[in-house]
């Protein structure tokens, strides 16, 4: 596997700070064209999504450590972003919560634990699930997958190896081969940079065809701190024309920058 190769350096102990982050910089400036590779495979994928998400689909993130906090990440940025219910994009990991925050052992090697973990959520058909796995052999991913297709949902994955078994498990398959890491074997690195990069585009791709952003501006945002009601504001000035006190009216009347704007007149 791509992800398991030999780092291109050697010696890192020998190396002074100056030319350790030079050369990890080096090789993280590698992953956006990594990434461009994959646009028409991700593409596939968001129109995919698109279309069952219209009908009312969720999007479910599954995932063993790095992988699994990165889509957990990406699903809760959703609902403050884009003001959507927060059990529209929902982010599951090997282990359980606990996860998060400490490694749970041999957690991502049960392949019936994360269609488990979704049947909380009762999934139907037009649900989609992404497996997310940099070295693409993950087994918690493998196993929901597979029962999630023979369940009739979408199945999406980003993986950092070609030919994976996860990417076999998937109907719309992300492979971004990143190469080798800075640090042989961690994926942490090249391979969940690439991820992350993944994940904004899908979540924020499907999110403005939705109907999510206005625009440019996030007009169904949650109103959740004093930075985020500045920017409401504004945005309603920009919109409206009206004065500062206004804005902040319109948005305490109303909830939202995009409701303030239509009730507006």
């Amino acid at each position: 596997m791509t992800t398991e190769t030999a780092s291109h350096y050697d010696h890192l102990e020998q190396m002074s700070v100056h030319d350790l982050l030079t050369n990890i910089n080096n090789e993280d400036k590698t992953v956006p064209l990594a990434v461009e590779k994959a646009i028409p495979q991700i593409e596939s994928l968001v129109t995919e999504i698109v279309k069952r998400m219209k009908e009312g689909g969720r999007l479910f993130y599954i995932g063993a450590g790095t992988s699994g906090r990165l889509g957990i990440v990406d699903a809760s940025e959703c609902p403050p972003t884009y003001g959507v219910p927060a059990d529209l994009v929902i982010g599951l990991i090997a282990g359980g919560d606990v996860a998060i925050r400490s490694a749970v052992e041999f957690a991502e090697d049960d392949p019936e634990q994360a269609w488990s973990d979704m049947a909380v959520y009762q999934p139907d058909s037009l649900d989609t699930v992404i497996g997310i796995a940099a070295s693409g052999r993950t087994p918690y991913v493998i196993g929901g997958l597979n029962q999630a297709r023979a369940a009739g949902l979408l199945t999406g994955c980003i993986v950092c190896n070609t030919g994976s078994a996860v990417a076999q498990a998937a109907e719309y398959p992300v492979e971004v081969v990143v190469g080798p890491e800075f640090v042989t074997g961690s994926t942490r690195m090249k391979s969940g940079t690439a991820q992350k990069l993944v994940l904004n585009m899908v979540s924020t791709s499907v999110m403005i065809q939705l109907g999510r952003v206005k625009g440019n501006k996030m007009v169904d945002m949650q109103l959740s701190n004093i930075k985020l009601k500045d920017r409401a504001a504004k945005m309603v000035i920009s919109e409206t024309g009206v004065d500062y006190a206004t804005a902040e009216q319109l948005l305490a009347k109303y909830g939202s920058v995009r409701a303030a704007i239509e009730n507006y007149r």
